[in-house]
């Protein structure tokens, strides 16, 4: 993949595009999850690659895409588009997981003539009624808690918590490395701060397929999952002896899955 930068809102974002030697089916935007990179879909990147114009990124506070003033989800989705801008790409079909899944929602409700559909790889929606008060009140905390773990334990707890797999598992220390204790816990507290600032209804007018691991105890995930599908409808379909991280646990299901509702939605 080819390594690319956007001077985005607030500092320079990175980014990696494939495009296939073919006429390529569409195109597809991975974006990673929460203290995660771009390394995050590889399984995806090499699977889709041939067929597809590919994109991963480093979300802004994440990987190569640090430092970065004025981080909100409003700002990464606009970031996301001057991505597809400076690549001369008019329409995306949007993956996100867990955190990822913030700008990919975003960025449809503020340009839902380029969003073909959004895939959620074990997030949670946008809007009010989900969330009690008491949900985003230990959001704000997720700072002073994470304190309390040595920088190990952090790593550790962080790591063994999304996966069931050894692949997900050395994938997510392997991302972790670089970064200090305290780096990895100012994106922690702005993902989550930033959600709880932000968090309102969406106008999202594209399919949207929600994937859930069966083995997903990440917070309340499976529960706004479900949640989510009962209100509007979505397709819940459940990944296999996957964790948080189900797209590394379990990517031939989640690579399969992906490719049917895209070609479903691209063809409506």
């Amino acid at each position: 993949m080819e390594h690319k930068k956007i001077s985005g809102v607030g500092g320079e974002v990175h980014y990696w595009i494939s495009r296939p030697k073919s006429t390529p089916k569409g195109a597809i935007v991975f974006t990673h999850g929460l203290t995660a990179n771009h390394t995050m879909y590889e399984k995806q990147v090499e699977y889709f690659k041939d067929e597809y114009i590919v994109i991963t990124w480093d979300v802004p506070m994440h990987g190569l895409s640090m430092p970065y003033e004025h981080f909100s989800y409003e700002n990464t989705a606009r970031d996301l588009n001057a991505i597809l801008i400076q690549e001369a790409i008019d329409k995306v079909s949007l993956a996100g997981m867990s955190m990822g899944g913030y700008p990919s929602q975003m960025f449809a409700h503020l340009y839902p003539e380029k969003a073909q559909c959004i895939i959620g790889i074990d997030t949670t929606p946008f809007g009010t009624e989900y969330y009690s008060k008491s949900d985003l009140f230990w959001l704000s905390k997720v700072k002073p808690m994470a304190k309390l773990f040595t920088d190990k334990l952090l790593r550790e707890s962080i790591a063994k918590s999304i996966s069931v797999t050894d692949y997900s598992y050395q994938k997510m220390k392997e991302i972790l490395a670089p970064f200090s204790k305290e780096q990895i816990i100012d994106q922690m507290d702005i993902a989550y701060g930033k959600f709880a600032e932000e968090n309102k209804e969406l106008n999202l007018q594209c399919p949207i397929l929600i994937l859930l691991g069966d083995k997903d105890t990440t917070g309340k995930v499976k529960q706004y999952c479900k949640a989510w599908a009962e209100k509007t409808g979505h397709p819940l379909h459940i990944v296999k002896n996957a964790s948080h991280f189900s797209n590394g646990d379990n990517p031939q299901q989640v690579n399969s899955e992906i490719e049917q509702f895209i070609t479903q939605a691209v063809k409506n």
